[in-house]
């Protein structure tokens, strides 16, 4: 049981010292033959005593517990011996180790190595002399074979030995000279508390020095036994405190799950090295260096190397990592591997000469060498980051002397050390921000290089893009087992604080491009960049990247603007603070009452806590019941445990004990299961439990690949994710259009030569495009945001002879022997494209003739063999800006501008007579235009604003299930800044996606919520989304934080409704409902529920309130509802079209009116609530059926099923916009090429609808 119970702040201590029989020898020798010079004598450590939880046991008797108390427990040494020769003789009798261990009354613990542990107690050797020394404390890691860490501090101190060796006295009759022998107490926890521990320890050395060593033990034992009773904090901003007389001692947590606890001075290293030896260190462990620390003090060489692994953070340390090194284990230093270890500064000279290829670092005078030389030669930081790093680092204030100086003394020493520990975290919080920014800085890149669909990175493409003095520290740095870990949470999307601030921190710019699936380019904004930073030396040459969708950073940008990535204000906000809960006093004996009754003092200051936190703070309830939970545990209160962290589905589930749950379901008695089976909070807990248990992991998410060409030919699904892995583009659609073209529709395989030379060109052609030369006049009369996409060669024009070059907006000549620009046409103003031929003496050369209505001549230019290419080019980016401009969709032009470079790219690396042939294949929008009108009706085109794509960043469009807008506020609650109204948007596999309702830019592209369908969302008080699932769970987002950390599970079937009552602002009551009729009241504050309802229908689909009833959308039937839950009223379909199914209704109490929807129905059903008189019928135009509808105004939107096929083998949908007075259809919209799924409305001003897979997109309306 042991090994499941919630851990505490001690795992174990153990007592290390010399043995009694060699101490009575040496005492012995000594009286006989004293060392007149009083050299200290050395002995071999042993483990004395071993003390583990736990302590007391409901087997034992209060009697029992006092005469075992008098009782001394065999020497661990002796033991030690009896066990030796029990293995032998069981090895002889076919006995087994593991049979012998249960008759072993010692408990170790697992993950303590005591054959080790002397040693590292007494790295330095143990002493026995005739002089005390002052105590001293070192810290202690160890790892197991699964990087497992646990975590010791060891105090040093010296206890006389004459008393207990009174029996051998001096010859002469005087008193015996006195021996001191050096003890070590090593307190082992699973967390790194050093300060904690330590400060424990402190308290406990006054009793160490009074007590004899024959009651050593029983006095570990105690001390040990209360540590044992402080139990881990969870993780977030909820500290405990104990006190331990004279201290109280403060526990703290870490900052999340995924962030390391922190419980030691951060700044150490600052006051060792220089910030630039610092990243020399830190350059030394990317690069997975042999690593050894060197100080004439222990403790300085745990400490510090701590501190320069959670520099490192998120990225962690994959190789042996032994930070003290006892005398006899110097030959760790001969391991072949890299790790990080530390010894005695006195082995500095045998350990360079003996061993090669050691990074030294020597941290009493902050020197950084090698084995071989004074110097270190390896590759640097990048510099830009360093120099960022550099400066963060000058301007911390790491004494705090000076930021007291104006600050009273304080006359309590607990004050005191609660002021030091203020300002200790505080500096600790910006040490980790300046940390996580350096590594941020250094790796922000990486992400653009990642395809997350086949878990593949392109390294080859990520050093293209590097600085050449860069180039190399990457180069090894990529081949790290700590870059590995580190680009497996990349892939896996995880949102730690490295993804948090990579977000946070993007400029504008980055924002846009990273919404633009376009191969990448430099825009005029980069190139004006790059060369005013050239000026300063700072040369840039760049090459293309990776994957074209995703960010641009360019090296001028790392160089000018990396300062300045976090704003200084911002970089100085103080940490939150954390709320401390104080522990009660320990009980003054430690019988298994006496603990029972200090768990029971424990739970009732929880409730207390619980009760004061209920209205105010969710994330700090959370962490009062996780305590809580923890103590009902370890007092077998196991029901009452389940409660609690059942608790923690709606205040967080972040820190929710999977494996502590899974084990008190599993230990359960028959009569407490039979106890939870009627409770249907915990019978639904230990469901779904078991359920998760049930559940077998995906191996396949922890690979990591890199891009290689293939070696075979391609069949299509080899060819789209062989696309998709190398970043040309992602949508498979288009992947299927360039596998006709390469295979020019005779093959169904790509060959992989061909496929190589494809990409080569590819590749080519990003990278001549980052070195092109453009005059300073041409770039000033370009948009900053445009980027050279095609540069002709030089040929003869109507203008004269120059160069044609192709924006993602014109054509442009930039004309031979001159510095100016002329513009051909921009696409919009384009009216024909034709080739003809030019007269050239006897010959006709072809040219491309282009008339724009910009210009009243057309332009007229000899392409010669380009000719057929340009002439597709254009074409296509003509007919993509027409529809772009028609359909309100930039993404139109966007992918016509894909098409195009896949052209190039097809003819270039083909080179026949039927490449041209071949890439006319990916002319889709100039083929389009053939079978589809272009035009889209003036009343669509007038009311559409915008469309924008939700599925972007994905291989293929999503449904879009869900809309929902919540509208922004001045201030933030939290940070006092303003937030901007938001559109939430709910695709397939519980995905969610927001948007900046003012720039429709992308948010966060994935929140995920579940894995099934989401069928409905509803924004609460602008705190928080809650969202209903078809796996029967309410969701709820943290509009701050955008993490869904909380979720409602009293549903049992999937949740398809929810509705709001505005009436009560305070606290606002929430109605949820499933399918299976089932409605919940909810306290939205408590989260509990107040009242449930069951509605007896086929399926309950919607739910809305009106006037404080509540009105039921069910398949058959429209049910009114009193507040008591009783049926008012029910409306059913005429029986003519008695067979069609509700999908949709409105209520307009004003009007009296009912209006209704069916899905297999063109027809809208419009029923009287105040009279019985008979629905009227309105007939839809146009349509098969009616999916949803919203009232906005005056008017009624009805959102419609596809219809029909219009040519492109894909239907239309209908928005319709009905006056609600007249019943008239005042527009019919065309808004999707499939099912329109859902609208919603955004302040009255705008309608947006969603579509179905089909289609994918989103359309902004706006409403007159």
């Amino acid at each position: 049981m042991g090994e499941h119970l919630p851990a505490a702040l001690l795992e174990a201590c153990v007592v290390v010292g010399a043995s009694s029989e060699k101490l009575r020898e040496l005492s012995q020798s000594w009286q006989q033959s004293p060392v007149s010079n009083g050299a200290p004598v050395t002995l071999e450590p042993e483990v004395l005593h071993v003390l583990a939880p736990p302590f007391v046991s409901r087997l034992h008797t209060d009697s029992e517990l006092v005469r075992s108390h008098g009782r001394r427990r065999r020497s661990f040494i002796r033991k030690k011996r009896e066990h030796l020769y029990s293995t032998t003789a069981a090895i002889a009798q076919g006995r087994t180790g593991a049979e012998q261990r249960g008759s072993d009354d010692v408990t170790v613990p697992k993950d303590i190595d005591l054959v080790a542990l002397p040693q590292l107690c007494f790295p330095g050797g143990l002493q026995v002399m005739s002089e005390p020394r002052e105590e001293q404390f070192h810290f202690l890691v160890f790892t197991d074979v699964f990087g497992n860490k646990t975590f010791s501090v060891v105090m040093q101190c010296f206890k006389t030995i004459v008393d207990d060796m009174s029996q051998y006295p001096n010859q002469n009759g005087a008193g015996s000279p006195k021996l001191f022998s050096a003890f070590s107490f090593c307190v082992i926890s699973k967390y790194p508390f050093f300060t904690a521990l330590k400060d424990s320890l402190s308290c406990f050395l006054p009793q160490l020095r009074s007590c004899r060593v024959s009651d050593l033990e029983d006095r570990v034992k105690e001390f040990a036994a209360k540590l044992a009773l402080v139990p881990a904090p969870p993780p977030g901003h909820l500290h405990l405190m104990f006190s331990l007389r004279p201290l109280t001692i403060t526990v703290p947590s870490g900052e999340d799950r995924d962030s390391p606890t922190v419980d030691l001075q951060l700044h150490l290293p600052l006051l060792c090295f220089t910030p630039q030896q610092l990243l020399q260190v830190l350059s030394c462990l990317l690069q997975e260096q042999r690593v050894v620390l060197f100080s004439t003090d222990w403790a300085r060489l745990t400490l510090v190397a701590e501190c320069l692994l959670l520099f490192l953070w998120p990225l962690s340390w994959q190789h042996p990592y032994v930070p003290v090194l006892a005398r006899s284990m110097l030959d760790f230093l001969m391991a072949p591997t890299a790790f990080l270890m530390g010894c005695h500064i006195s082995h500095f000279e045998e350990v360079a000469s003996e061993t090669d290829d050691l990074v030294l670092i020597n941290l009493d005078n902050g020197s950084v060498s090698t084995s071989c030389s004074e110097t270190v030669n390896l590759p640097e930081i990048p510099g830009s980051a360093a120099e960022c790093f550099t400066q963060r680092c000058q301007s911390l204030q790491t004494q705090f002397d000076l930021s007291q100086c104006h600050s009273p003394s304080s006359t309590d020493i607990n004050e005191h050390r609660a002021q030091r520990r203020t300002w200790q975290q505080t500096l600790n919080h910006d040490i980790q921000r300046i940390s996580l920014e350096l590594i941020v800085n250094i790796f922000r890149d990486v992400c653009s290089h990642l395809n997350y669909e086949h878990r593949v990175f392109n390294s080859a493409e990520f050093l293209k893009t590097r600085e050449p003095n860069e180039q190399l520290f990457y180069t090894k740095v990529l081949e790290t087992h700590i870059f590995h870990s580190f680009l497996k949470d990349r892939l896996n999307k995880k949102m730690d604080s490295f993804a948090r601030m990579e977000l946070n921190t993007r400029s504008e710019t980055q924002k846009m491009k990273a919404k633009v699936e376009v191969s990448r380019r430099p825009t005029m904004q980069e190139i004006q960049a790059r060369r005013r930073s050239s000026a300063t030396d700072h040369q840039l040459k760049r090459q293309g990247m990776s994957l074209p969708n995703l960010s641009d950073h360019q090296s001028f940008q790392r160089t000018s603007l990396l300062h300045k990535i976090i704003p200084d204000l911002a970089f100085r906000t103080p940490p939150k603070p954390a709320k401390i809960f104080k522990l009660p006093d320990f009980p003054a004996s430690l019988s298994f009452h006496s603990v029972q009754g200090y768990y029971l003092e424990i739970i009732q200051q929880l409730n207390k806590a619980i009760f004061s936190a209920q209205h105010e703070n969710s994330a700090l309830l959370a962490r009062f019941y996780y305590l809580r939970g923890l103590i009902n545990t370890l007092c077998s209160r196991r029901l009452d445990a389940l409660s609690d962290f059942q608790s923690l589905y709606k205040t967080d589930t972040a820190i929710f004990p999977t494996a502590l749950v899974t084990w008190l379901v599993d230990s359960l008695h028959r009569d407490e299961r039979q106890q939870a089976d009627r409770r249907p909070e915990l019978k639904r807990l230990i469901l779904k439990v078991k359920t998760e248990n049930e559940k077998t992991l995906d191996p396949g998410n922890d690979h990591v690949k890199k891009f290689e060409l293939p070696r075979k030919p391609l069949s299509l699904e080899e060819f789209v994710r062989c696309v998709q892995e190398c970043g040309i583009v992602k949508d498979v659609a288009t992947i299927h259009r360039l596998f006709g073209a390469l295979t020019d529709g005779q093959s169904k395989q790509v060959d992989p030569d061909l496929f190589r030379d494809f990409y080569t060109f590819w590749k080519e052609t990003e990278a001549e495009a980052q070195d092109v030369n453009l005059p300073s006049d041409v770039i000033e009369q370009l948009d900053y945001s445009e980027c050279v996409y095609k540069l002709s060669s030089c040929v003869k024009t109507s203008h004269g002879v120059g160069k044609i070059a192709m924006t993602q907006k014109r054509l442009f000549l930039l004309p031979e022997g001159r510095a100016n620009f002329l513009e051909i046409t921009k696409f919009r103003d384009i009216q024909e494209v034709k080739v003809s031929s030019a007269p050239f003496l006897l010959l006709r050369i072809p040219s491309l003739r282009i008339k724009s209505s910009s210009r009243p001549e057309v332009f007229e230019a000899n392409l010669k063999t380009e000719t057929e290419l340009w002439n597709l080019i254009v074409k296509e980016m003509w007919t993509g800006r027409k529809m772009a401009d028609q359909h309100k969709d930039p993404q139109y032009m966007n992918q016509a501008l894909t098409n195009v470079l896949l052209m190039d790219a097809v003819v270039g690396s083909q080179q026949t007579q039927k490449s041209i042939s071949a890439a006319s294949k990916l002319a889709y929008f100039d083929t389009l235009k053939h079978d589809v009108p272009m035009m889209v009706p003036k009343v669509t085109s007038e009311t559409l604003k915008h469309k924008i794509n939700p599925s972007q960043d994905l291989p293929e469009p999503q449904t879009v299930h869900v809309l929902l807008y919540t509208p922004g506020q001045l201030t933030c609650s939290d940070s006092g800044t303003e937030m901007n109204p938001k559109l939430w948007v709910a695709l397939s596999g519980g995905r969610v996606v927001v948007f900046d309702a003012t720039s429709w830019s992308i948010l966060q592209d994935c929140i995920m919520v579940g894995e099934c369908q989401l069928n409905c969302m509803l924004g609460l008080v602008q705190e928080q989304v809650w969202i209903g699932s078809k796996d029967s769970v309410i969701y709820i987002i943290d509009t701050h934080s955008m993490s869904c950390n909380k979720q409602l599970t009293e549903h049992r079937q999937e949740v398809t409704g929810l509705a709001v009552d505005t009436r009560e602002h305070k606290s606002q009551a929430m109605y949820s409902c499933s399918c299976d009729g089932t409605i919940l009241l909810w306290d939205s504050i408590s989260l509990k529920v107040k009242r449930q309802f069951y509605l007896s229908c086929s399926r309950l689909s919607s739910i809305q309130i009106h006037d404080g009833s509540l009105w039921c959308g069910c398949v058959d039937s429209i049910v009114e509802l009193k507040k008591s839950g009783t049926p008012q009223r029910r409306i059913v379909l005429p029986d003519d079209v008695r067979s069609s199914n509700f999908s949709c209704f409105i209520v307009m109490l004003e009007q009296g009116q009912l209006w209704t929807g069916c899905a297999d129905s063109g027809d809208l059903f419009v029923f009287s609530i105040n009279s019985r008189r008979s629905s009227k019928r309105i007939t839809l135009p146009g349509n098969s059926g009616v999916t949803c509808m919203i009232q906005v105004k005056s008017q009624i939107w009805v959102g419609c099923r596809a219809s029909g096929d219009h040519g492109d083998g894909q239907g239309r949908s209908q928005v319709l916009v009905l006056d609600s007075e007249t019943h008239e259809v005042d527009k019919e919209l065309q808004a999707h090429t499939d099912s329109t799924q859902t609208l919603c409305s955004a302040e009255g001003r705008y309608v947006l609808s969603g579509s179905a897979r089909g289609d994918g997109k989103i359309a902004i309306w706006k409403v007159e």
